[in-house]
């Protein structure tokens, strides 16, 4: 099943991707580079190495806030479950609770959202085919080994037929396996993802609306992948949907419609335009796993996050990760190399997020050494249950640590964690406690308590007697705001304060404390303006901005170059007194940070000489109020009255034409019969980051990417870019507005 649905939320960023291979040793076994792994991931991986040496493991390192990405994918309808699913896999806001997105399909809860994005969940033998690589591969991709995936559906071993649009039927001399088998080699994708994702998208049945060639209306046409199935609350509205995309490709250029074979009037050009589709569309875009396909989280194009989904069913990569193992399995190819692409994010959680199947009352926290009470060997489990997948297998004298006790009705598991430090369950009839040897002492130290916002320091922590030093500990945080610790005593300052870092004994109430202050340097001076034109006895108030917004020290000096031409004030009031030329610096107090302002004093003009519409707002050379559709050279001179000559030219200095929009920068020139410039002012268009003189998700990544520092606004677009005028630094909250504006929710306010 798929559910595809476009949001004009465009956020961010171009990412790396970071891949390190670490080549193979005189066995000519191929070694990954696990150390590339956060430490929460390398269990599960070394686990899975041992049992397939010619894996490949390639860490893609995902350059965003772990909390930033759910709260970017928990968007009503994004994310979807069965509503036959209980209610702790299911969003229960009012309103929202059991809305049906699709037939059958309710938004899902951030729980089960977290649960299917956290990678760690799938670090087993048969979920990490989510993360398989999913380009065509000659020596893997068989036609046996597409037989075995279609195993147990009415695609097995099937010659293939279909009907035409007048209702004939057309058999053909190939099977299915055949089609695929093709369509993966023309696309460039592999043919058992193409072979899982039928399975998955359209069932194990051909009379599967999708693909039975007799919805009415859409006669003699086939989407086998769902393409364009967008979610409808219309009695079979997403497969008639997709049916459409079959037919002409909703709007799509001919250009586009030839490249994916469109119209998908029989099943082979379904079939191969489909994976052709996807390949393009997805695949050879960086979107290279199915968890990539679900998730948008990462590209290669530099496009916007969030929303090119192939799919809305949260579960669609766990359920298709089996599919492909189980094609694998079958066929008997699981010990080839396979590479798999495994997300990180950052300041993810310490442990993998737990599947909303389990219920927390299901357990008490622990903290007891156990130990396997068996003869052989002890499973451990993804799950309390013998339905959950093996991750491993235990000696009797290997020592674990019990995290969570069961206290379930009927058969009792426990929550274990190993000492490489997998996370599991095993059956708690299996397992004997060890005594322990408690903690008496804990002392903790830091070569430096000031740390840097951003900096990162490592607590030294001594545990005595020396036999307790495998009791477990925790870290704590008096203002996780300020400052976080985590579960290896690394400290992390994240904004100015005070903040007291504890280390306690998780047996007792054995503690040490030790106390930290963050502090933010200014980084960048800005002034949201390059230069300023003003004339005899005007002033104008200077507003810095500082960067980072929470930096420390906020006290500035000001000084004018030459004081004759223009003064300024402490408190950033420059008045301007003589005809001449400049210049104005700010500094921090400690001298560290810097920036200067050209200054141009001009005669005063008289009264009268220019004139703007009363709907603008003119503050010395810097005017707002602009309509935001009218921003033609023409439309903006018709709002001046004046008899000089009015040239515009855009931010790169490029004269404009009538026709020709300006935009934040531009500067409207006044020349005088001699051809001098007299005077020169400012547009400032809220929300126009570009200077283009629109307002459009252009501007909204521009936006993004100086709010997270990979580029940064200067002069009057940091001034356009603050939409809600608060003479700070653009924020998240400017953001949204533009959000808003794109989405035609509040439009934009251009005056004060």
């Amino acid at each position: 099943m798929k559910h595809k649905k476009i949001y004009v939320i465009a956020i961010l960023y171009i990412l790396l991707i970071v891949f390190t291979i670490i080549q193979v040793n005189s066995q000519a076994e191929p070694k990954n580079n696990l150390a590339s792994f956060p430490e929460s991931y390398r269990p599960y991986l070394e686990e899975l190495q041992k049992k397939y040496p010619n894996w490949n493991f390639v860490p893609l390192n995902i350059d965003l806030d772990w909390n930033y990405v759910i709260d970017q994918e928990n968007q009503f309808g994004k994310n979807l479950v069965p509503k036959s699913y209980s209610d702790s896999w299911k969003n229960t806001n009012p309103g929202e609770y059991n809305v049906e997105v699709d037939a059958g399909w309710v938004d899902c809860s951030r729980q089960a959202l977290e649960y299917a994005m956290d990678p760690r969940n799938f670090l087993n033998e048969v979920r990490i085919f989510q993360f398989e690589a999913l380009s065509y591969d000659a020596k893997t991709d068989t036609i046996d080994g597409i037989e075995k995936i279609l195993y147990g559906t009415e695609f097995y071993n099937r010659i293939v037929d279909y009907k035409t649009s007048s209702g004939s039927t057309v058999t053909m001399s190939s099977k299915y396996s055949d089609l695929i088998s093709s369509a993966g080699k023309t696309s460039q994708v592999s043919s058992y993802h193409l072979a899982s994702r039928i399975k998955q998208e359209v069932g194990p049945f051909l009379s599967h609306g999708s693909i039975s060639g007799t919805v009415a209306g859409f006669e003699g046409y086939y989407n086998f992948y769902n393409i364009g199935a967008t979610s409808s609350a219309e009695p079979m509205g997403a497969i008639k949907n997709g049916l459409q995309y079959a037919k002409d490709g909703k709007g799509a250029s001919q250009a586009t419609k030839d490249k994916y074979l469109i119209p998908w009037n029989n099943k082979e050009k379904a079939i191969t335009g489909g994976g052709i589709f996807i390949g393009s569309s997805y695949i050879h875009l960086g979107q290279d796993t199915v968890y990539l396909q679900k998730f948008h989280v990462t590209s290669n194009n530099g496009g916007s996050l969030f929303w090119h989904q192939y799919m809305t069913n949260v579960l669609a990569p766990y359920s298709e990760g089996k599919l492909i193992y189980n094609g694998y399995a079958n066929t008997g190819i699981l010990n080839n190399a396979i590479t798999f692409i495994i997300p990180i994010y950052k300041n993810m959680p310490d442990e993998p997020v737990q599947s909303p199947s389990i219920k927390s009352s299901d357990f008490i926290e622990d903290n007891t050494k156990v130990y396997a009470d068996v003869t052989t060997t002890l499973n451990v489990r993804t799950g309390p249950s013998t339905s959950y997948e093996t991750l491993t297998s235990v000696d009797r004298n290997v020592v674990m640590t019990r995290i969570a006790k069961g206290q379930q009705a009927g058969e009792l598991w426990d929550k274990v964690r190993l000492p490489n430090g997998m996370v599991g369950y095993v059956f708690q009839n299996y397992i004997k406690e060890l005594p322990e040897t408690e903690i008496e002492q804990i002392t903790v130290s830091l070569d430096d308590t000031n740390i840097k916002r951003g900096e990162r320091k490592t607590l030294k922590v001594e545990i005595m007697p020396e036999e307790a030093k495998n009791q477990e500990i925790e870290y704590l945080s008096s203002n996780s705001s300020i400052a976080t610790v985590d579960s290896s005593g690394n400290i992390i300052g994240l904004k100015s304060g005070n903040a007291t870092i504890t280390v306690k004994a998780k047996s007792n109430s054995v503690s040490a404390s030790i106390d930290v202050k963050v502090y933010t340097p200014v980084e960048e001076i800005q002034l949201g303006i390059d230069n300023l034109m003003l004339q005899e006895g005007d002033t104008y108030n200077i507003i810095p901005v500082l960067i980072p917004s929470d930096a420390d020290s906020t006290k500035l000096n000001y000084q004018s170059e030459n004081a004759d031409i223009a003064t300024i004030a402490q408190d950033g009031k420059i008045t301007a007194i003589k005809e001449g030329k400049t210049k104005v610096t700010v500094k921090t107090a400690d001298g560290n940070v810097s920036t200067e302002l050209e200054v141009t004093v001009i005669p005063k003009l008289a009264e009268g000489e220019i004139r703007f519409d009363e709907s603008l707002q003119v503050n010395q050379n810097e005017i707002i109020g602009w309509d935001y559709k009218n921003m033609k050279v023409s439309q903006i001179k018709g709002k001046i009255t004046t008899n000089y000559k009015i040239e515009i030219y855009d931010v790169k200095g490029n004269l404009l034409t009538d026709e020709q929009n300006a935009g934040t920068g531009s500067k409207i020139k006044f020349i005088d019969e001699s051809g001098s410039v007299k005077i020169e002012y400012i547009i400032i268009l809220y929300g126009d980051v570009t200077g283009d003189g629109k307002i459009n998700s252009a501007d909204l990544l521009i936006l993004q990417r100086h709010i997270l520092e990979i580029e940064k606004l200067t002069g009057a677009f940091i001034k356009a870019g603050n939409i809600n005028k608060n003479g700070k630094n653009p924020s998240s909250y400017d953001s949204l507005l533009i959000q808003r504006h794109i989405l035609e929710l509040k439009i934009i306010s251009q005056t004060i």
